[in-house]
């Protein structure tokens, strides 16, 4: 019976550099082939197979440990950056190709088309020139090693793969909706807290370079660009899930109008999101002081976070902001607006705990409801907005709702099933949703 082999073994240095060699043969091959390209900005097609490439010796860089070796940290680093910089470019790539298709032409003037047109152009520029420097530090690093740079031209034809991530609905948590109207005021009312998100950044040119820095770490984290993105991206697949080629979408223009802006606006989030990574992982005090200064040596940080903040997330607040009105006009068609007066039975508050149900009942249909508490009015999809108001009129036992019927028959429900006070387990059938969050 063979010897039990152990779970790892050391690679020395100079018997890896022969393995990254033949593993690298593809990566190096289609640089050499991008290097000769005309210039100007690469292709979507370009940029998707670079990261691909990269993505895939990243993975066998990490898989043998090179993020911690003295020898070829550096080299993983190079691999990484050009990854996440053909990411950013392939993004912005995708949104000037379809330009058009996401009916921009109807939303701004000739001139912002010419300067939307005009920040494509250069960041992919940039992008590419960026990634052209990595990829050519990269080889030094490889001669350096002692790994062979293959010296083999990839072909570049076809290089627009076209290729469409499928992939299965985003709708865990989500319930079906009556019909509908129900999910469009909820698209509707879910764009407009986008925008208002958005709007309150107070987004604004900033050029000195101390400041730069300053206002992205404070409105452009990459735990608040992925916040960004995914907002945008979770309304998108909602729009795609169960709006996009329906009857009802042929019928009211408008629909893909809303979600042309909603595409345009997470391409350019997209690409913040990458390049906030970009940069934070170079000022991590987890990654070794050389190989930050490398790769800052490489790629100007400066120009990247002028990128993020002074056009990629201003352009997409401005494409968000132009939909608000479209937004606006289509939850009135899509909602039935009432009102509901409901009287607190005598034993019972209005704290906490009931608060946070009704939040749950308005998250739930995704649709605006005002709760009037007194003279004080607030967003009943807010637990603090709920519990300010009702702090504000202690004596108030009479509350008045107003919105779409759907949210609005499911809290009369709740008041008349004691707010939840006797158990989640006592609600009615229709509210089954509340005990399950």
């Amino acid at each position: 019976m063979p010897a039990d082999r152990p779970l790892e073994e050391i690679v020395v240095e100079p018997a890896f550099a022969p393995l990254l060699g033949r593993e690298s043969a593809a990566f190096c091959r289609l640089a050499n082939a991008l290097k000769s390209d005309p210039p100007g900005p690469w292709s979507k097609g370009l940029f998707q197979r670079l990261a691909h490439e990269a993505n895939r010796l990243e993975s066998f860089l990490d898989d043998h440990g090179a993020r911690f070796n003295r020898s070829f940290a550096l080299t993983r680093e190079l691999v990484a950056s050009a990854r996440w910089l053909s990411l950013a470019g392939f993004s912005l790539s995708h949104l000037d190709a379809r330009f058009d298709t996401y009916g921009l032409g109807q939303v701004l003037s000739p001139a912002e088309q010419e300067q939307l047109r005009g920040t494509l152009g250069q960041a992919r520029s940039f992008l590419r020139a960026s990634t052209e420097r990595v990829l050519l530090r990269q080889r030094d690093e490889y001669e350096q090693r002692g790994v062979v740079w293959d010296a083999g031209l990839a072909s570049l034809d076809d290089a627009d793969l076209g290729a469409v991530r499928r992939r299965l609905p985003r709708n865990l948590g989500q319930e079906d909706p009556a019909d509908d109207s129900q999910r469009i005021a909820e698209i509707a009312s879910k764009f407009l807290a986008a925008c208002t998100m958005l709007e309150s950044l107070d987004l604004r040119v900033v050029a000195d370079a101390n400041a730069l820095r300053g206002r992205v770490r404070t409105v452009c984290k990459e735990e608040q660009a992925r916040v960004y993105e995914a907002t945008v991206h979770n309304l998108q697949s909602t729009y795609d899930t169960h709006i996009k080629n329906t009857l009802v979408e042929s019928q009211d223009e408008r629909l893909p109008r809303l979600r042309g802006l909603l595409s345009a606006a997470l391409h350019l989030l997209e690409t913040v999101t990458v390049l906030a990574h970009f940069v934070e992982r170079h000022e991590s005090e987890a990654r070794s002081e050389p190989t930050s200064h490398a790769i800052a040596s490489i790629v100007q940080a400066d120009r990247v976070r002028a990128l993020m903040l002074n056009e990629l997330l201003h352009w997409a607040n401005i494409l968000m902001q132009r939909g608000r009105v479209t937004a606006e006009e289509l939850l009135p068609s899509y909602i039935e607006l009432r009102e509901l007066r409901v009287e607190l039975p005598p034993s019972l508050k209005l704290h906490a705990r009931p608060a946070a149900l009704i939040v749950n009942i308005v998250a739930h249909h995704g649709t605006p409801v005002e709760l009037e508490i007194g003279t004080h009015r607030c967003n009943a999809g807010s637990i603090l907005e709920i519990l300010i108001g009702v702090g504000s009129n202690p004596e108030v036992r009479h509350f008045l709702f107003r919105g779409d019927i759907h949210p609005l028959n499911d809290i009369s429900l709740l008041f008349e099933s004691n707010l939840g006070e006797d158990g989640l387990g006592n609600l009615p059938a229709a509210l089954q949703y509340l005990r399950e969050r």
